[in-house]
């Protein structure tokens, strides 16, 4: 193996080694200098037109001259005229970060999207998630004052706090304007350019995890009704098995309705939960990196996610837990009741077999009797073709008496027969046993 031209004394790689080192290198953070604008757009994309996705933004790129993202990137920078792009593909959505430098002449009234062709941003695939507008403003020295910035928020309670251990300050009040954005001001306190890039990404990612992880909520908040419903039916025949007053085969058939109603629900909302505790988590994490220091008067971004978001991500997690559960409570409730009719069963076959047994009984009896009866006409035909053979004897001049003949010959055919019918009987047997094992 080697490295460039460098020989080394390894195995061969590991196939994923490469990917695997790399991940940590995906998602570079860019340098950034105050002052400047940016508007991270996240866009949520089907997979069927990531091809489509990948296309246009080439087409924006021949637009302004640049080289286009390769087929395999996931991940794509490049200086347009003015500003520069950044594309980032997640699982669900993409995200498209757009910087310029300077602040323009009004707040937020020129964002860095102005220099993209406004047909190309609306044609962009997919459907928006999250559309942030960002000022980067230096700061260096100053004091943070909510009050001077309140404008730029149209009055409404801002959220805010020191950031990067008192290097910056970040205010919003997370709400979505006229022009479909949320507004960020970020002050530059002394931050390095890294650090800036950093931030600036950090705040991208908390609005676009934040709303990505209540994307669950409206589904929590459709299925919880009915899921109330389906627990008081479960209660109620519950109650039904324990008093035993109704059919074992219709309680049966409304506890299997209930279950596929409750599995299909857990299926239909199971990935969107599971997706929703995921994207929590992330917010969390992004948060705690932005390490925090309060502002007095106004609430860090900790407090208001907590106050604001926790308690929509605990109806999640209720309503997916009250589905999991009731998926077991009636799972339970089946096996309780099949057991029950299983042992239903178990008695009518038992009651079946009594029955068929007796049955047996009687047709064997019966056939003993039509044995005899058949030994004793088979005997009386037997002993009257004797009869005829002596009277036809005697008339031939043999010294032959016909009754004695018949008489005679009535026990000796009466044994013969009953013997005839006990050997078939004794073969019929025998094959039997040959038959059945």
């Amino acid at each position: 193996m080697t490295i460039g031209n460098a020989p080394t004394l390894l195995p061969a790689d590991h196939p994923a080694r490469r990917l695997a080192a790399d991940e940590v290198h995906a998602r570079p953070q860019d340098a950034l200098e105050s002052p400047l604008r940016a508007t991270f757009l996240a866009i949520a994309i089907d997979p069927a037109d990531r091809g489509r996705e990948r296309d246009h933004l080439g087409a924006l790129c021949a637009r302004f001259g640049a080289a286009a993202p390769g087929p395999e990137d996931i991940h794509f920078s490049v200086g347009l005229e003015g500003i520069r792009l950044k594309w980032e593909r997640h699982g669900e959505f993409s995200g498209y970060t757009f910087t310029a430098p300077g602040l323009g002449t009004m707040p937020f009234a020129e964002p860095a999207t102005s220099f993209v062709p406004g047909n190309w941003l609306s044609a962009i695939p997919g459907h928006t998630i999250v559309a942030v507008h960002a000022r980067l403003v230096r700061a260096y020295g100053a004091e943070p004052d909510p009050q001077a910035i309140a404008d730029a928020f149209d009055g409404n309670v801002l959220v805010g706090s020191l950031v990067g251990d008192g290097k910056g300050a970040v205010f919003t009040d997370f709400r979505i304007r006229a022009d479909g954005h949320v507004r960020f001001v970020v002050e530059d306190l002394g931050f390095t350019s890294r650090q800036a890039g950093r931030m600036l990404q950090r705040l991208f990612d908390i609005e676009a995890y934040r709303v990505m992880a209540l994307l669950a909520l409206p589904l929590a908040r459709q299925l919880a009704p009915r899921s109330v419903e389906i627990e008081r039916s479960l209660v109620s025949l519950t109650q039904v098995i324990a008093d035993n007053t109704g059919s074992d085969e219709a309680l049966l058939a409304e506890l299997t309705k209930l279950a596929a109603e409750v599995e299909s629900a857990r299926n239909a909302s199971q990935m969107r939960f599971a997706a929703s505790r995921a994207y929590h988590d992330l917010v969390r994490t992004r948060i705690a990196e932005l390490r925090e220091r309060r502002i007095p008067g106004i609430q860090t971004i900790d407090e208001f996610m907590t106050r604001r978001m926790a308690p929509a991500m605990a109806t999640c997690t209720s309503v997916a837990q009250r589905l999991h559960d009731l998926s077991e409570r009636i799972a339970q409730a089946c096996g309780l009741l099949s057991t029950r009719v299983e042992i239903a069963r178990e008695r009518q076959n038992q009651a079946l077999l009594a029955s068929m047994e007796r049955r047996a009984g009687l047709q064997l009896r019966l056939q003993q009797t039509v044995e005899w009866l058949s030994v004793a006409a088979v005997t009386y035909y037997g002993a009257s073709l004797v009869g005829y053979v002596a009277k036809a004897l005697k008339a031939a001049g043999a010294p032959v008496n016909p009754d004695m003949a018949v008489g005679i010959s009535i026990p000796v055919l009466g044994v013969l027969v009953a013997l005839a019918l006990h050997f078939a009987r004794m073969r019929l047997r025998t094959r039997g046993h040959d038959d059945g094992g």
